[in-house]
C-alpha cells in the first residue's frame, strides 16, 4: 500500500493529539492529587474507591448522629444538674420549716421560696436545645411538655425515648421524656408509704420507715390504729389484726417485714394508713408542700398534720432526687457509650482514608518525571516532523 503524505500527517495528527491528552491526564492527575478519576482510567481501583467511600460516608454519618446525640444529652445533663440542685433547695426549706418556732409568717415567706423553686422546676421541665426542640416531651419535640397546673404541672409530652443510630446495629437514646423523669418519683420511702389520717386529733408525727425483713414483706396496705393514747393495733385490708402492742414515742412499730416509727402524742381513733409506694409528681410533691405551708397551725394538731406534710414531701424529694440521679446515670453511660463508638469510626475512617489514599492517590515525584518526559516527547516530535517535511506544523495546519 503506498503511503501518501497525507497519511503521514494524519498519523502524525492523531499521534500527536494522543500525546497531548496524556499530558493534559497527567497535569489533571497533578492539580487533583488523584492517580484515576474516571472508572475507565483503572475499573478495578475504582470499584474497589467506590466501596470504600460508601462506608466511609456511612462512618461519618454515624459520627454526625453521635455529635449531635452528644449534644442532647449534654443539654439533659446540665438540666438534670439544675434539678437535682433546685430539689437539693426545696429539701433545704422544707427541713427548716420543719420546725415549731417558726412563725405563720416565716412559714408564708419560706411557702413563697418553695413556689419560686416550683417555677424554676417548671422551666426547667420545658427545657429546649439549640435547635428549638423540647428535651422532655418525648417523639412530641415541638409540644412544651409541662403546663402549670392547680395540682402542680401536668405532661403533654409522650412516653418516647428518642434514639439515633451511632453505628452499625447500634442506637443511643437520646432524650428521656418528661413522665420519667418528673411523673415517677416514688412515694413514702421508695417501698411502702405511711399517710395520717385526715381526721387524726392527737399529735402523731411520722418517723423513720424501713424495710426490716424482705422475706416477710408481702406488699400489702395496713392501718395503725390507736385505741388508746398507749396502745395501737396494727389491722390488714382485710380487718385483721397482724399486731398490737403498747405504744412508746420514739419506739418502732414492727409488722410484716416492716418497721414504722412514730413520735408525739397520738388522740384515741388516730390512724395511719400504710400502703405500697405510688408514683408521684416532683410538681405535686412540690405543691403538696407549699399548701401546707400556708395552712393554719394554731393547734397542736395542725401543728402535727404540717409536720408530717413536710415529712411526706423530705420522703417526695429525697425520691425525686434517686429517681433523678438514676436517669442521670443512664445518661452518663451513652455519653461513652458514643465516646467509645466515635472513637472505633474515627480508627475506621483513618484505615479506609488510607486505603482509598493507597489505591488511587497519586505518587507525585513520577507523575512529575512522567510529565517532563511526554513534554520532552513531545517536542521532539514536533521538531522531527517538521525538519522532515521541511515546514511548521503551523504552516501544515494553515495549508
Amino acid at each position: 500500500m503506498r503511503v501518501t503524505q497525507s497519511m503521514e500527517q494524519a498519523q502524525f495528527l492523531t499521534a500527536l493529539n494522543q500525546l497531548e491528552s496524556s499530558i493534559s491526564t497527567t497535569q489533571d492527575g497533578i492539580s487533583s492529587g488523584l492517580a484515576f478519576t474516571t472508572a475507565s482510567q483503572n475499573p478495578v481501583g475504582a470499584g474497589l474507591v467506590a466501596g470504600y467511600n460508601q462506608v466511609l460516608a456511612q462512618s461519618q454519618q454515624y459520627t454526625s448522629n453521635g455529635n449531635s446525640a452528644t449534644g442532647s444529652l449534654n443539654t439533659e445533663d446540665s438540666a438534670l444538674t439544675q434539678l437535682q440542685n433546685q430539689l437539693q433547695s426545696l429539701r433545704d426549706l422544707a427541713l427548716e420549716a420543719n420546725n415549731a418556732t417558726e412563725s405563720p409568717a416565716d412559714l408564708s415567706a419560706i411557702a413563697t421560696q418553695v413556689q419560686q423553686i416550683q417555677g424554676s422546676i417548671l422551666s426547667i421541665a420545658n427545657t429546649q436545645d439549640g435547635e428549638g426542640n423540647y428535651i422532655f416531651a418525648g417523639y412530641s419535640t415541638q409540644t412544651q411538655p409541662f403546663s402549670q397546673s392547680a395540682t402542680g404541672a401536668t405532661y403533654g409530652g409522650d412516653q418516647g425515648q428518642r434514639r439515633v443510630q451511632i453505628g452499625a446495629g447500634q442506637t443511643v437514646v437520646v432524650g428521656d421524656n418528661g413522665d420519667l423523669v418528673f411523673n415517677q418519683a416514688k412515694t413514702g420511702n421508695g417501698t411502702f408509704n405511711v399517710t395520717p389520717a385526715g381526721t387524726n386529733t392527737g399529735t402523731g408525727i411520722l418517723g423513720a420507715t424501713a424495710v426490716t425483713d424482705p422475706a416477710a414483706y408481702t406488699g400489702g396496705t395496713y392501718s395503725i390504729e390507736f385505741t388508746a393514747p398507749d396502745a395501737y393495733q396494727v389491722t390488714n385490708s382485710g380487718g385483721t389484726v397482724v399486731t398490737s402492742g403498747t405504744y412508746i414515742s420514739g419506739q418502732a412499730i414492727t409488722f410484716a417485714g416492716m418497721q414504722v416509727t412514730l413520735s408525739g402524742a397520738p388522740a384515741t381513733g388516730d390512724s395511719f394508713a400504710v400502703a405500697p409506694s405510688t408514683d408521684q409528681s416532683v410538681f405535686a410533691t412540690v405543691q403538696n408542700l407549699a399548701n401546707a405551708l400556708q395552712q393554719s397551725t394554731a393547734t397542736p394538731a395542725a401543728q402535727a398534720q404540717l409536720n408530717n406534710s413536710i415529712v411526706a414531701a423530705i420522703n417526695g424529694i429525697d425520691q425525686a432526687l434517686d429517681n433523678t440521679q438514676t436517669v442521670q446515670s443512664t445518661v452518663g453511660a451513652r455519653l461513652n457509650t458514643i465516646t467509645t463508638s466515635q472513637a472505633v469510626a474515627t480508627t475506621q475512617q483513618t484505615q479506609l482514608q488510607q486505603s482509598i489514599s493507597n489505591i488511587q492517590g497519586l505518587d507525585y515525584a513520577s507523575a512529575v518525571t512522567n510529565l517532563d518526559s511526554q513534554s520532552t516527547t513531545l517536542s521532539a516530535a514536533m521538531e522531527a516532523y517538521t525538519q522532515t517535511e521541511g515546514l511548521s506544523l503551523f504552516k501544515y495546519l494553515q495549508g
